[in-house]
């Protein structure tokens, strides 16, 4: 299949030789297209990056040796000149070679009739939710947030359509706006006929209810909160506690964490709706593991800010599958038990091979936590209450009972964080309207947003949190009491760098750089 990574692409040309020159496969059959479609998602992820990126990682100091230069640009939003597995350039060029994929799909089933069959109206369904979603999550990650007031200038990616045909091509960035549309005629062309009979292990494609989970969180990134709500009433059902992630038994497991992970990705977990797997060392980075330790969640960020915080449920509450703390030299941190560590061996003698690990790419406890925000954004408080008060019974025991009055309370009686003085409370600058500081909205968004920063620990999503919300962070170094000592960087509302830079491969062939100050 071709490869393309928006630069330089190989073609051949029909006229050159009247028969094939090499034993490529001819995508004829419906079993053909939809073997293919196995390749229409990414095996580079990026979870690391925004994990890194957001403000769930403290800089443990100078004296931590366990960093490395590219996670150190990472972590600085600098333009990444590393080489690694995880890095944009990888991210960048896994992501268009799957939509490569996706298009070759596309054009096998238009070449053989169209698509006749349920198979194939199934398999055109998930080829083109597969080119929307690696677009939406190209789109999110090297372009600013969707502002709908400025979104028709704002540089997005582009948008492949076609299988590439043709060598050296000049690529034009779309705008972000141009992105989002086409990812909803996408979407909406393919929902009615999502489908997973023909799939193995359907958690690992987009299933019906994977694709729901994607609309879900499309539209409310889109600002579209009516349809948000709609994409997740699908998801959830008419017994949403049924879909969630089942906390309590987890934490009747026994502790150890290689298979409190394990069971965390499980494919039979109603809560996990699509899977997804990659080269990641995010088993060991978020792991009992001393890799990259330098940049860490550290015990006052999870004490101040996140899952260790103070909160709406009260002082007696308690995590059924709790916070792990690990202290070592240099270094202390805080993790949920989450992410597996694989290891594939490519020459067990050496020892050498690749990491993995499988990432819950959409989960029913997330697309709940997208139904309370978007019912907020309408006003609808009371039934924002509910979904808040769902999750907060389903992941800790607490008695506690949420309603719009508790949670204008809570968040009305602390203060707002300060670069070096952390609270569960930020300023929010989104480019949407949000009632004033204090009101009811506001505070009810400040609970959604802490609940989901808990909810998505260490799985990437927090930053995208940060970008619609316009929510500053501050870079510091703690010192050896663990307390901040000094700040060394503040990405502020409107910083270039929430848009990471085009890969430096991408940009030598002639593509538009994201501007920089």
């Amino acid at each position: 299949m071709a490869i393309l990574a928006c630069t330089a692409v190989l073609g051949a040309c029909d006229d050159f030789l009247s028969t094939m020159p090499d034993n490529r496969a001819q995508i004829d059959t419906e079993d053909k297209i939809t073997s293919l479609l196995v390749s229409a998602y990414p095996e580079n992820g990026y979870y690391l990056l925004t994990e890194f990126m957001s403000d769930n990682v403290d800089d443990m100091g100078e004296s931590n040796p366990n960093t490395s230069r590219f996670i150190e640009q990472v972590y600085a939003w600098q333009d990444v000149t590393e080489t690694d597995n995880e890095s944009p350039e990888r991210f960048w060029q896994s992501s268009y070679e799957a939509i490569s994929s996706a298009n070759h799909a596309l054009q096998a089933i238009e070449e053989m009739g169209g698509a006749t069959t349920d198979k194939l109206k199934q398999a055109r369904a998930e080829a083109l939710i597969c080119r929307a979603y690696n677009h939406f999550m190209l789109v999110n990650l090297f372009s600013l947030h969707y502002n709908s007031a400025t979104a028709e200038n704002d540089p997005g990616i582009t948008y492949m359509t076609e299988p590439e045909t043709s060598v050296l091509v000049n690529y034009e960035r779309n705008s972000v706006a141009e992105v989002y549309r086409l990812v909803e005629k996408d979407l909406e062309e393919a929902l009615p006929y999502v489908g997973d009979s023909y799939m193995t292990v359907p958690k690992y494609h987009f299933n019906p209810t994977a694709a729901y989970a994607f609309a879900c969180r499309f539209y409310l990134y889109y600002e579209k909160w009516d349809k948000a709500i709609e994409y997740a009433d699908k998801v959830l059902g008419s017994s949403p506690k049924s879909m969630l992630r089942d906390y309590a038994y987890m934490g009747s497991m026994t502790q150890q964490i290689q298979a409190v992970a394990q069971h965390y990705i499980d494919a039979s977990l109603n809560c996990n709706l699509l899977l997804t797997t990659g080269y990641s060392r995010m088993g060991l980075t978020m792991g009992n593991y001393s890799t990259w330790k330098r940049f860490a969640h550290s015990p006052y960020l999870a004490s101040n800010e996140d899952a260790g915080a103070p909160n709406i449920w009260g002082s007696s509450a308690s995590y059924y599958s709790g916070l792990k703390h690990y202290s070592a030299t240099n270094s202390s941190y805080v993790i949920f038990w989450r992410l597996p560590y694989l290891f594939e061996y490519t020459d067990a003698v050496a020892g050498i091979g690749y990491y993995h690990s499988v990432f819950p790419t959409f989960t029913a406890d997330e697309c709940l936590l997208n139904r309370a925000e978007a019912k907020v954004m309408l006003k609808r408080y009371d039934e924002a209450a509910e979904d808040l008060d769902l999750w907060m019974h389903n992941i800790m025991r607490t008695n506690v009972t949420v309603t719009p009055d508790l949670v204008t309370s809570f968040y009305n009686g602390i203060d707002y964080a300060e670069p070096l003085k952390s609270s569960q409370k930020k300023h929010l600058h989104p480019a949407f309207d949000i009632e004033p500081e204090g009101s009811t909205q506001e505070c009810m968004l400040q609970c959604v947003l802490g609940f989901r920063r808990i909810e998505t620990l260490q799985l990437g999503l927090r930053w995208f949190d940060v970008k619609r919300y316009g929510i500053e962070i501050c870079r510091r170094v703690l010192n050896a009491s663990g307390q901040p000592e000094k700040q060394t960087d503040l990405l502020t509302v409107d910083d270039p760098r929430r848009a990471m830079q085009i890969p430096q491969k991408v940009r030598d062939a002639g593509y538009e750089p994201n501007p920089r100050n």
